[in-house]
């Protein structure tokens, strides 16, 4: 099989689409259940759908663009968790084939072929989550093409545009996911130790990433919104986070084998003696984006392997070295087919088996998948608000006030002593008053008791921690 996909030649774009197909089979036939990051990126794309503006009456941490690709994506398909996917499998295909076109045009490798594509999508199938349509995903189609710019520049000489265009691509990666912003420091890095550009160089990289975010800035200052944006996107992503560590172990329990093969690889590099000093210098970019993601991972909202998407690229760059540069060569074809074997094996086993093997829960992603029966069935296609933590309630409902992200909310809930907390309060429940409120933290008497003009609207309902708004103020 490996030797299938050395062999150069333009039809194997067709084989990475068969691949791709045969692998996401099992998740169209069986739709795997909807995670809670999922269902909040498709809240947020909803509520500004119905005019609502992101920070200042969405309080979410999801970076700008990513929120209007879920904005279009309500637009078009509604809340369709297959039209995401699809979409998803679109950007894994380009990103797969972009990938390998520079590989092959770029010379990144001892030889050209079509094994890195097709690693690129072996890949991104280990989980399930991994083919959803993140932010992650987004924000790496474009670091790929920063890349690939800058690996056109080591092999000219002045200043370019395609400079410029490199800065614009890191920029727009950090507007789908914030901590992609850290990449700007490994390409002005790559660019100081491996490219001998000059000062004129980095400062147009440096225009070309500013102007994006000067466009967003100047966008919410006219909106008189800039503070929150910095509140809901800037401050909330550099907060103390405690991740959980069977997330952690849930990671490495699908992703393990990947960096298993990628660092074997890196070690068959080292010692491969015949690399050009081209193509060292590339391994060497590549362990700098290895280290700029894994610093990245303390920005990440939370832990999963759909969260690793950037480890992609260098992870495939390694791996690539692994199989190619073995000297037996029928170990190489039976370790490659193996490592098809056992994705398509775990791919289609949840499917068609009841009982599942998996290496243990926390690869399942238990904790990020939405609970079933949350409610009453009473309250269904309603307008609600959350008090805590969402754990799939919106999944059957419509979110009212701006309270759409916890962690955010918690800014005015844990602070009902200050009147500017309480004031917030009450003007979001003005302008998108909810039908029931689901009260996990216990706080709503506490807010009923500041705001009585609230506690009016409000009754307490048969189900505990449930409260209704009043039949006599739904119209009003």
């Amino acid at each position: 099989m490996l030797s299938f996909f050395r062999v150069n030649a333009p039809y194997q774009i067709l084989s990475f689409i068969v691949v791709l197909m045969i692998l996401q089979v099992p998740l169209y036939i069986s739709s795997p259940d909807l995670l809670i990051p999922e269902l909040q990126w498709m809240l947020v794309g909803e509520k500004m759908s119905q005019g609502f503006m992101l920070y200042r009456d969405v309080w979410d941490n999801l970076s700008p663009l990513s929120a209007a690709v879920y904005w279009g994506m309500d637009e078009l398909f509604g809340r369709s968790p297959l039209a995401h996917r699809t979409v998803a499998n679109i950007l894994i295909l380009f990103q797969a084939i972009y990938f390998n076109y520079i590989s092959s045009e770029r010379q990144l490798f001892t030889e050209r072929n079509y094994v890195p594509g097709v690693l690129y999508i072996l890949f991104l199938n280990v989980s399930f989550d991994c083919s959803t349509l993140s932010p992650a995903l987004m924000g790496t189609t474009f670091i790929l093409l920063a890349f690939g710019t800058l690996i056109r520049q080591m092999q000219r000489e002045g200043v370019t545009d395609e400079v410029f265009e490199m800065g614009f691509y890191l920029s727009v990666a950090t507007l789908f996911y914030l901590p992609m912003g850290l990449f700007a420091l490994w390409t002005f890095a790559s660019m100081l130790l491996y490219t001998g550009a000059t000062f004129r160089r980095h400062t147009l990289a440096f225009f070309g990433y500013i102007f994006p975010l000067a466009l967003l800035l100047l966008f919410y200052f006219f909106r008189n919104a800039l503070d929150d944006l910095s509140q809901n996107l800037l401050t909330s992503a550099f907060r103390t986070r405690r991740y959980n560590f069977n997330d952690f172990i849930g990671v490495l329990g699908v992703l393990g084998g990947v960096f298993l093969i990628a660092g074997l690889g890196f070690f068959q590099t080292l010692s491969y003696p015949r690399f050009i000093n081209y193509q060292t210098r590339i391994h060497q970019i590549m362990m700098l984006w290895t280290i700029t993601a894994v610093i990245s991972i303390g920005l990440m909202p939370f832990i999963a392997p759909m969260q690793f998407c950037v480890f992609i690229p260098p992870l495939v760059m390694f791996s690539v070295n692994f199989f190619m540069l073995m000297k037996r060569r029928w170990m190489a074809e039976v370790l490659f087919f193996s490592l098809f074997v056992i994705l398509f094996f775990f791919r289609y086993q949840s499917t068609f088996l009841d009982n599942a093997f998996s290496i243990n829960e926390s690869t399942r992603l238990e904790n990020l998948k939405i609970q079933p029966s949350l409610l009453p069935e009473q309250i269904r296609q309603q307008k609600i608000l959350v008090i805590g933590e969402d754990e799939g309630e919106y999944k059957d409902n419509f979110p009212a006030t701006a309270y759409l992200n916890w962690e955010l909310a918690r800014y005015d809930f844990d602070n009902l002593d200050s009147y500017e907390s309480v004031i917030s309060i009450f003007d979001n429940f003005q302008a998108d008053p909810p039908t029931y409120v689901i009260d996990k933290e216990k706080l709503l008497p506490v807010l009923f008791k500041r705001l009585p003009e609230l506690g009016e609207l409000y009754q307490p309902t048969q189900w505990k921690g449930i409260y209704q708004r009043k039949s006599s103020n739904l119209s009003k």
